[in-house]
């Protein structure tokens, strides 16, 4: 027997919360919501999320002496045609890094930068 993907969360730090939310509500079409803080000095959104189905739920994190931006950890967003995704990037205050490409039998993928200068993947099989 397999055991589940282990990845259960992601947090994608960020300095100025109502930019870097217009960014990936326009970008991914999604409405984020607010979370409570567990601590002071904590704002939290996060992505839409359903416990029952595949994947992991997030958040946008500002957090009072973590910094935004770096290349470290990188998220994909899945998507029905990351293109269509990658070509909102601009539009939102962003930069794609590297347009939509193919990956083999693992469909495609394009890198961007948001407005906090987090480096983030979108993935698509078509």
């Amino acid at each position: 027997m397999s055991k589940p993907n282990p990845v259960v969360w992601f947090e994608i730090y960020v300095q100025d919360m109502p930019r870097a939310r217009a960014f990936y509500e326009a970008v991914l079409d999604v409405k984020l919501e607010a979370l409570s803080a567990p601590v002071p000095d904590l704002e939290m959104w996060s992505f839409p999320a359903q416990v029952e189905a595949p994947g992991a739920g997030g958040a946008l994190v500002k957090m009072k002496g973590a910094p935004s931006g770096g290349f470290g950890t990188l998220v994909y967003f899945a998507c029905e045609d990351c293109a269509v995704e990658a070509g909102r990037v601009a539009a939102a205050g962003g930069s794609v890094f590297k347009e939509k490409f193919p990956i083999g039998e693992y469909g495609h993928i394009a890198l961007a930068i948001d407005t906090e200068g987090n480096q983030f993947g979108l993935h698509s099989m078509a």
